[in-house]
């Protein structure tokens, strides 16, 4: 069973920015990784995903130009960079997996295994 273990949230002001980790451990291999946010009442939505080729990304167009995906598959780790944060930004953000190379790159539906978050706040 994949488990993922996210890092590096916290608080920072309006045009700040912060690096997130996701390492990912156990025996199935993480073809695709994404990156999800939820805020209080709204759904999971998503923010940003690398395939395992790290060919092909993909943003969501709020955060475009701003945040940057990677991973480094030795270690079996993923990154989002985070730059301007805004107060929009505010959310606890989800690592995820999709355990397949095939299908969609943004579709909550489609990953299947996720991390227990971590809280990123951002202040203006």
């Amino acid at each position: 069973q994949l488990q993922l273990v996210e890092s590096g949230g916290g608080s920072v002001q309006a045009g700040g920015s912060l690096r997130l980790s996701c390492a990912a451990s156990g025996g199935t291999f993480p073809y695709i990784m994404g990156w999800f946010r939820q805020s209080p009442g709204e759904e999971r939505r998503f923010v940003a995903s690398i395939t395992w080729s790290a060919h092909n990304t993909e943003y969501s167009d709020s955060v475009k130009g701003r945040f940057t995906i990677s991973r480094d598959n030795a270690k079996n780790t993923a990154y989002l960079q985070m730059n301007s944060l805004k107060p929009e930004d505010t959310a606890v953000y989800y690592c995820a997996v999709k355990g397949r190379p095939a299908g969609s790159l943004v579709d909550v539906s489609e990953f299947d295994y996720w991390g227990q978050g971590t809280q990123v706040t951002v202040s203006s």
